[in-house]
């Protein structure tokens, strides 16, 4: 099965990022392999629905969990919708299939005496230009709840100190602008002086040779940070966008501000943060209650 002109698709007309376009091609060929190995389907025109039932209940069987389940029939559907979009498929064979029920999973998240007990911290390591970027990076991802994608591509320009927000590109190349606040905002320009004493770099955030940030380096750099003030086995950038949102709900953001500064396209994606605060509610009630006690 040829998915070149789809991947191409996905790439130049949708804009999906690389890391996107990867996953995409690793479920399609794991799929491709599958039809031919089981069923010796060597196009998309002879798979059937069966054949899609028959492969998700091999994923289940090998132990996948259901969330790549479901990412992996959601690729290969989309694969099969672009196909009768350009006329060389006539079926959708994963159209109506019923998908593994998800189990509810709350975002992970550190509570604000945590993240209170991380700038003393940041504080210390602010001798030199790199520990002044470590602390605007581990800021930025807990002041505006940004992706590590959107905040290794950030540019000097896209920092408006007259105003004070930042322009943020998302997925999809969506834009968006993201309140900052006074302090940041200082301790980013002294960054910026700080840096450019040091060395030219071609973003915001740069390594010591003045190339872009690795998101890898970036994982790395939070983890470190969080294990001083969490004992989470998640510690990533992601924990502190969730982390963002849910102190913005406890402390009355309106749900749709929230939904606005991630940058997410509906707002059921952002409800779950409201589900974090009812438990949190259900918890204060428990303990606190005297009929509980």
């Amino acid at each position: 099965m040829n998915f070149d002109p789809f991947l191409t698709y996905l790439s130049s007309e949708k804009r999906s990022s690389i890391h996107t376009v990867d996953a995409y091609r690793r479920d399609l060929e794991q799929f491709a392999a599958f039809c031919l190995r089981s069923f010796e389907i060597h196009s998309p025109e002879e798979v059937t629905t069966a054949v899609v039932r028959t492969w998700m209940a091999e994923l289940m069987e090998e132990g996948y969990k259901t969330t790549s389940v479901h990412r992996k029939l959601s690729s290969v559907h989309t694969f099969f919708r672009y196909g009768l979009r350009q006329g060389f498929l006539k079926t959708n064979p994963v159209k109506g299939i019923s998908k593994p029920k998800l189990p509810q999973r709350l975002p992970t998240f550190i509570e604000e005496r945590g993240m209170q007990r991380l700038y003393p911290t940041l504080e210390a390591t602010t001798t030199t230009w790199e520990g002044e970027r470590n602390q605007m990076i581990m800021r930025l991802f807990y002041e505006t709840g940004m992706r590590v994608s959107e905040l290794i591509d950030i540019q000097d320009r896209d920092v408006d100190f007259s105003i004070g927000q930042v322009k943020i590109t998302g997925k999809r190349n969506k834009t968006r602008y993201v309140p900052v606040s006074p302090s940041l905002l200082k301790d980013l320009q002294h960054y910026q002086h700080s840096r450019d004493q040091a060395v030219q770099g071609v973003t915001l955030f740069v390594t010591r040779g003045g190339k872009k940030m690795d998101r890898k380096v970036v994982y790395v750099l939070v983890k470190s940070y969080l294990s001083t003030i969490t004992t989470l086995p998640k510690r990533s950038p992601h924990v502190l966008r969730h982390t963002f949102a849910t102190h913005m709900l406890n402390n009355g953001a309106d749900l749709n501000v929230i939904k606005e500064i991630l940058g997410h396209s509906s707002l059921a994606a952002t409800q779950v943060y409201t589900h974090l605060s009812v438990e949190k509610l259900k918890g204060i009630h428990e303990k606190m209650h005297p009929r509980n006690r």
